[in-house]
């Protein structure tokens, strides 16, 4: 009777250990970043399409641009939506402020049908070196009052705040030992400690693309899933890519604070397709993929053996011609998908392969080109005047169209004014060095655009018009309520 007893009592221990192995394990999802800072934009409900035809629940806003909001109502496609950094002052100092940025921006939408808003990310990486704590003071203050305003609304349990770090808000030269800036820990202790009592996870971006970029010393292939000669050796554990490093980091940084099992979304990772040597469509496919394809294995990294990150945002679903390119010229070519819906190479999330968007209505199939019949000699201010307000970026060093000559260069920047202008025939006049064709120009690699018609063009007026917008609508707001 007593061998029965134990031999029961260590299979419900058996039992125990399954259930609470089986726990930990946590199921990732893959989302899309989708940003707006475009020349060229498909109507939202376009894209909305585009995100259920590819079955992508989860996506990442920077704002909460109202036209896109209304074209995720009754998705169920579950949303991030962003404030600016521009708007914490304001959040920070004034409770009034807050409770009517959530009745516009969240509350409005969560009812029947809705938006499935899940997260309010407050600010995107304000921490960031290279603003010099510019918005550090804000931060906490913002994340206490948009709290509040939440519970008014009776949100604050669905709907969790969060804050987007860049990589850069913690180092070191072994992933072990990992911690935060100097700088940022008692911020970090204090951001951290709310978003633990909260049930929110902490969102970190993840650049290796960015790692190789800036450094000539970083070895290509740890940058990318496919094992590496240069594999980083951490005392029992072995790193055979960047990213788990990078993530490992992160994990042991918040450990130092206290919070070892803190849940980590990557809020942005990716890699450009072009712009700069090592961003082309074969490296992205790479990168993307193999990514996905570790996330999706649920086998984490080894310091979270078997708990990947609970959801990964690609960075980003288009590329975004008004980007600034401060950060480099590849700024622009972060889309597994080009401006007008269509995939740029293969790649599965776990659904299939990306599926193109589908009824997007073209402009008619014809181009702005230099005229071969003139001299091309006082053609340089008409150059800088048409890649001052379209992209041109892919003529850089590195770029696709690097190598299509000068009458090849001048060519594109006059077709993707023409393009942004909707092939307005004033567009292609410069003094009478351009001419308009029916003979698709594209060489290679090199594609010359043709615009799409259901667009909300950005033209040139508004960098980031989205964000702007939504800042000049919620100013007004506050005007006439003389919150402010």
């Amino acid at each position: 009777m007593k061998m029965a007893t134990t031999h029961f009592s260590s299979k419900i221990l058996h039992l125990l250990l399954c259930v609470s192995v089986s726990a930990v394990v946590v199921e990732s999802g893959i989302g899309v970043n989708w940003g707006t800072v475009a020349l060229h934009r498909l109507a939202p409900d376009t894209v909305v399409d585009l995100l259920k035809d590819n079955k992508i629940t989860k996506v990442k806003l920077f704002d909460a641009d109202p036209t896109v909001m209304k074209a995720l109502m009754g998705s169920g496609i579950e949303v991030m939506v962003g404030i600016p950094n521009e708007m914490l002052s304001l959040l920070s100092t004034s409770p009034s402020a807050s409770d009517l940025w959530v009745s516009l921006n969240v509350s409005r939408y969560m009812v029947k049908s809705g938006v499935h808003i899940k997260f309010v990310a407050v600010g995107n990486e304000p921490f960031l070196s290279s603003y010099s704590g510019q918005f550090q003071p804000y931060v906490v203050p913002a994340l206490m009052n948009l709290q509040q305003s939440l519970a008014k609304a009776n949100l604050a349990g669905a709907v969790k705040l969060v804050v987007p770090c860049n990589a850069d808000a913690y180092e070191s030269s072994l992933p072990s030992q990992g911690t935060f800036r100097t700088d940022l820990t008692e911020i970090i202790t204090q951001l951290v400690s709310f978003l633990n009592s909260n049930n929110a996870p902490f969102v970190v971006n993840i650049y290796p693309f960015l790692s190789l970029y800036a450094n000539s010393d970083f070895p290509q292939d740890y940058a990318f899933f496919n094992g590496t000669a240069h594999a980083v050796t951490d005392g029992p554990n072995v790193y055979y890519n960047a990213f788990d490093g990078n993530f490992d980091t992160l994990v042991a940084a918040l450990g130092k604070l206290g919070f070892p099992q803190m849940p980590i979304v990557v809020g942005e990772v990716g890699w450009p397709t072009d712009g700069a040597p090592s961003a082309n469509l074969t490296a992205a496919k790479s990168f993307n993929q193999g990514l996905v394809r570790s996330v999706l294995s649920n086998k984490g990294t080894p310091l979270r053996p078997g708990v990947p990150p609970m959801d990964v945002y690609l960075f980003s679903l288009f590329d975004e011609g008004g980007k600034s390119v401060l950060p480099g010229n590849f700024e622009r070519h972060w889309g597994i998908f080009s401006f007008d819906g269509q995939a740029k190479y293969p790649l599965n999330l776990g659904n299939g392969l990306l599926k193109n968007a589908r009824e997007v209505g073209y402009l008619p199939s014809r181009w702005c080109v230099a005229n071969p019949m003139r001299d091309l000699s006082a053609v340089e201010n008409h150059f800088k005047l048409a890649c001052s307000y379209a992209d041109c970026t892919t003529l850089s060093y590195g770029g696709s169209c690097n190598d299509i000559g000068e009458k090849g260069n001048v060519s594109y920047a006059f077709n993707s004014y023409y393009q942004l202008q909707k092939q307005n025939p004033r567009s292609c006049e410069f003094d009478g060095l351009g001419l308009v064709t029916f003979l698709d120009p594209s060489v290679g690699d090199c594609r010359f655009l043709v615009g799409v018609t259901d667009v909300k063009s950005l033209g040139f007026h508004l960098n980031g018009g989205g964000s702007i917008l939504s800042l000049i609508i919620f100013w007004g707001v506050l005007l006439v309520y003389r919150i402010i």
